[in-house]
């Protein structure tokens, strides 16, 4: 158990937490059993690869572990929808829709972003488009830099954002603004990218709930974690910084999301990149001691 990352006990608790909603859920016994099995299958597999690589000292097993929590992100968001959930009554999106008005209508927020036609959407949609693709591009660009030993860094401040983000979106059931009131303030342009947007949410999204905005999340979060675990390559995290800010808006102006969903995303992500500096800095000092011991 000591050979595990701090990124990895992360995932860890986060499924056995998918577990005990399953358990808690009243569902039939089998959804039971398919949680606590799924959950003991992962903790096997990081524990199994953790101790290949000590056994071994194979980088293999080390780079493996650099990389698997990418796509068990994917994983994670969609053991959001795995226990059951409430039935929608639409209450809080009524209450979230007033402040999407005032923002696109009342302030000309709409009338703005088409004010030189389709190339203010097109770039939206595209950055949203490419969040999809920011977690392993992240840990690419450290291995670029020859920084492979701060992937953890990333990797802890990126996922202890986005999987509290998913813990907290079964507390609040809700639906897109693009499903929940259909045809509503929708944006005048239809680029190639929102279609590719739409298309994939339409297979591939959770149908819990839109709040927090897990899109937001994972960019700021990964803005966040670059610039902890690459400070001398400051342009790194302001571009991923300025993509997520493209999806925080696109989010509002394409309906993907309300307005407050990309808040309290951006809420998340500051206050857990705060509380992964800290955690980091305690752990720096703690190796300095030792080492000056």
């Amino acid at each position: 158990m000591r050979l595990l990352r701090p990124s990895e006990w992360l995932l860890a608790l986060y499924f056995s937490y998918v577990a005990l909603r399953g358990v808690t859920a009243g569902g039939p016994p089998e959804a039971s059993s398919w949680w606590c099995g799924l959950t003991l299958a992962g903790w096997i597999m990081l524990l199994l690869l953790a101790r290949a690589e000590h056994r071994s000292g194979s980088r293999f097993w080390s780079i493996v572990r650099d990389w698997l929590p990418a796509p068990l992100l994917l994983v994670a968001y969609w053991a959001v929808d795995w226990p059951p959930t409430v039935s929608h009554d639409y209450r809080l999106e009524r209450a979230w829709l007033h402040l999407d008005k005032v923002l696109l209508n009342d302030w000309g927020g709409q009338a703005a972003i088409e004010y030189f036609g389709w190339t203010v959407p097109f770039c939206l949609d595209l950055c949203y488009s490419l969040l999809y693709a920011v977690p392993p591009v992240s840990i690419g660009i450290l291995y670029l830099y020859r920084r492979r030993q701060r992937v953890d860094c990333f990797l802890f401040t990126l996922l202890l954002g986005v999987l509290t983000t998913y813990t907290l979106l079964p507390l609040f059931p809700s639906r897109s603004p693009r499903i929940a009131f259909p045809g509503e303030d929708l944006p005048t342009f239809t680029t190639p990218f929102r279609q590719l947007n739409l298309w994939v949410l339409d297979r591939c999204d959770i149908q819990a709930s839109v709040f927090p905005s897990a899109h937001v999340t994972v960019g700021f979060s990964a803005a966040l974690a670059m610039m902890l675990a690459l400070p001398e390559r400051k342009r790194v995290g302001w571009t991923i910084a300025i993509v997520a800010l493209g999806v925080a808006v696109v989010t509002v102006y394409g309906r993907y999301h309300y307005a407050v969903d990309g808040l309290a995303a951006a809420a998340v992500s500051l206050l857990t990149g705060v509380a992964s500096a800290v955690v980091h800095a305690a752990l720096r000092r703690t190796r300095l001691g030792r080492g000056r011991s």
